[in-house]
């Protein structure tokens, strides 16, 4: 095994337990070995985090012809340092009525490859 260069700390969000994960590191980034977890669930979560860490984005979002926002989440995590992309594109899209909670917001958002979908009809 290779000898750790750093260490990242976390905490497991995986279940209820919320185990203190620690993450070693080696030379080339890669995961070098994971302390902390009771399950493989939260070895894999660490891993995860330590080298590729993602988000899952929400934002509300105004509606033209509607007083009520409407509410929108990414389908799937996108990688955390695009978040703010993300944001930016959700911004910039224009929505009109009507709404189906399941419409397509932005499609492949900053090519992220992941949809920005409506979670909320407005009719």
């Amino acid at each position: 095994m290779q000898l750790a260069t750093e260490i990242a700390t976390f905490t497991c969000i995986c279940c209820p337990l919320g185990c203190q994960l620690e993450v070693a590191l080696d030379e080339q980034g890669g995961v070098a070995e994971v302390t902390g977890n009771t399950c493989k669930r939260g070895a894999d979560y660490a891993a995860r985090e330590a080298t590729a860490p993602e988000r899952m984005v929400t934002a509300v979002l105004p509606v033209k012809g509607c007083l009520e926002p409407v509410s929108v989440k990414t389908s799937a995590p996108v990688p955390k340092d695009r978040v703010a992309d993300v944001l930016a594109a959700c911004a910039a899209a224009r929505l009109a009525v009507p709404v189906a909670a399941g419409d397509v917001v932005v499609a492949d958002v900053c090519g992220t490859g992941v949809a920005v979908v409506a979670t909320k009809s407005v009719p």
